[in-house]
């Protein structure tokens, strides 16, 4: 438990007033911080580490003693509150974050703000993905919010209620709402950490798990027809295709990873990349299927081996997206013109390739390392509904043996 003290530095000239200064000792740590409260020597009781008042020259200086007592009162009641926090909140803290909590503007103490701050570290450390996840859901709780700031301490279980009444009556699905809400309370504990409240744990009344969801695969047979597709009359749809198709041929590769693909990753027909989520290193063998998508796109004077990222002096990040979400409504579009059930999207190419890898009897730990997951329950969510129709032929037999 850290402990505070108010301590006098008195002026090396005789004549001059002193300054007082709060003393921080924690974990045999001692910091300092310092204030701009004023007063002679004779004016502060050493021993007693307190105001004296018996010395006072006339009155306008009481009372401007004692304004400075309450000031100074008011001080270490508030470091009082953050040693608190920290010793409440189970985390490892050290006398500099003390400081740092106690020299923390006011108006950094309000969390839409303490946010983009957040959102900002994240992008200059180069955890860019992890930040846009986060300008996401702080969007969402703006417009929540009508744009009006909160503090951090305000941040409570009612709010989080509220805020999850709200996204419902958007007809935003349970996983939606409980994605917005996971990445809050990542924001909320690292304010808590940082000593900028105490855990008041404001989301134990809101759903944060995560539901069984539709699968996104499709069957081998409509892969076919994708593949087969005669699009040349319309190359955006071609285009897209071109990109599901790469994404299948490479065991579901992400868009992302597709995106920051360079020619040189391929080596003695090898290719090679690192995964943008888990920074994992997957090597594939490069098929005729692969090349044959590459040679019909013309990137003579780009490093990257796709057409997604166009021009290497403008915003690469913002080119991915933008490429992504282009090629999602055609796929979309696609889709709906040979009558999936599902919105066909970049994504159904990897949750397919994992599908039917399953179907053709490859296991389930072959699947989980080609795909590139850190564990063989990541790549289950991955396999369709095919699982399903075991399960109904064994109930089956089972209801016919009544």
């Amino acid at each position: 438990m850290a402990t505070i003290k108010v301590k006098f530095r008195p002026s090396s000239i005789p004549s001059k007033e002193g300054v007082l200064y709060y003393q921080i000792i924690h974990n045999r740590v001692t910091r300092q911080i310092r204030t701009r409260f004023k007063l002679h020597p004779d004016e502060w009781n050493v021993e007693d580490m307190a105001f004296d008042f018996s010395n006072s020259r006339n009155n306008n200086r009481q009372h401007y003693l004692i304004s400075l007592k309450e000031k100074v009162s008011a001080d270490l009641a508030r470091l009082e509150d953050i040693v608190d926090t920290f010793e409440q909140s189970g985390v490892v803290y050290t006398a500099d974050q003390i400081v740092q909590a106690f020299s923390t503007p006011i108006e950094n103490r309000e969390f839409l703000e303490f946010t983009r701050r957040l959102i900002e570290q994240l992008n200059q450390i180069g955890k860019r993905r992890t930040a846009e996840t986060y300008a996401t859901t702080l969007n969402s709780f703006v417009r929540f919010r009508d744009g009006q700031e909160i503090g951090i301490d305000q941040i409570d279980s009612n709010v989080m209620v509220a805020y999850e009444i709200y996204l419902k009556a958007s007809g935003l699905c349970p996983n939606t709402t409980s994605f917005y809400m996971r990445n809050l309370r990542a924001i909320y504990n690292r304010a808590v950490e940082q000593g900028f409240t105490m855990q008041r744990y404001p989301f134990r009344h809101v759903y944060t798990g995560i539901d069984k969801t539709v699968k996104r695969a499709v069957p081998l047979k409509i892969i076919r027809q994708i593949r087969d597709l005669d699009l040349r009359m319309n190359p955006s749809l071609d285009y897209a295709r071109d990109i599901f198709m790469f994404s299948f041929y490479t065991r579901g590769m992400s868009f992302v990873d597709m995106a920051f693909l360079r020619k040189k990753d391929i080596q003695n027909g090898i290719l090679s990349y690192r995964r943008q989520k888990t920074n994992q290193r997957l090597f594939i063998k490069w098929e005729k299927p692969m090349q044959e998508i590459i040679e019909k796109y013309d990137t003579l004077d780009s490093p990257y081996l796709l057409p997604i990222i166009r021009n290497v002096y403008i915003d690469e990040r913002k080119q991915y997206k933008n490429a992504a979400h282009l090629v999602n409504s055609k796929l979309k579009q696609l889709g709906r013109q040979i009558g999936l059930a599902i919105p066909l999207t970049s994504y159904v190419a990897r949750h397919a390739w994992a599908s039917i890898a399953r179907s053709k009897n490859i296991s389930i730990s072959v699947i989980s390392e080609a795909m590139g997951h850190d564990s063989e329950s990541t790549t289950r969510i991955y396999l369709a509904s095919l699982d399903t129709s075991v399960v109904d032929k064994a109930n089956n037999i089972i209801l016919k043996s009544l």
